[in-house]
């Protein structure tokens, strides 16, 4: 599918917040929290507006993604900043059309030339790996309580750019949202049922 991708405008918002909640309902959890991460990020001091994109396809959004500032303790207590990237989202009906490869390339591409020197993630590493992510293991690099799991990834955006850098990662706060102010959030959309799957949280 062609697209064309640009930097996401205020007028976009609530359009493309309700797309992440379509793409994410019932896929990791019952219901979704996406759409209100991305809501809080806009606010916080993590945003990077140079680097929260749509894609549109014959005028109409169909995908978005934004990366935010992040960073990696080391144990002196130095802070080395990088990116966390998502969320990221395709809408529904257009999935599988290479759209999500074209924003997260697009990304890299920007990041790079902003002089960022990592993305990190969590994600599918089936689907992540072919961007060039890999296990944060391989830098030394840990969550913010000190854990590794297939998920967590991180991409150099040049060759060796994370030499001598390891530690701990952490994105901002606000990704860590409550059901409660989730259910809050969501009363401003139409509604819809929640449901138990069995591939929920095997992200």
């Amino acid at each position: 599918m062609k697209i064309t991708i640009r930097q996401e405008q205020e007028k976009d918002y609530a359009y493309v917040e309700n797309m992440t909640r379509e793409a994410f309902w019932d896929v990791y959890q019952p219901g979704a929290s996406e759409h209100f991460v991305l809501h809080k990020l806009r606010e916080a001091d993590c945003f990077i507006h140079e680097l929260d994109f749509v894609a549109e396809h014959k005028g109409k959004i169909v995908g978005h993604v934004i990366s935010t500032c992040a960073k990696v303790v080391d144990e002196q207590g130095e802070v080395h900043e990088i990116l966390c990237l998502g969320p990221i989202c395709v809408s529904p009906e257009v999935q599988g059309q290479s759209i999500g490869s074209q924003l997260i390339e697009h990304t890299k591409n920007v990041a790079r030339q902003m002089g960022f020197k990592a993305i990190a993630l969590l994600g599918n590493p089936s689907y992540y790996h072919r961007f060039g992510f890999v296990n944060a293991a391989q830098f030394h690099i840990t969550t913010h309580e000190g854990v590794n799991f297939d998920p967590f990834m991180i991409l150099e955006l040049t060759t060796g750019s994370l030499t001598g850098i390891s530690g701990k990662f952490y994105e901002d706060p606000v990704f860590f949202v409550t059901e409660e102010e989730t259910e809050e959030f969501d009363k401003a959309f139409p509604h819809k049922e929640k449901h138990v799957t069995d591939t929920q949280l095997s992200v």
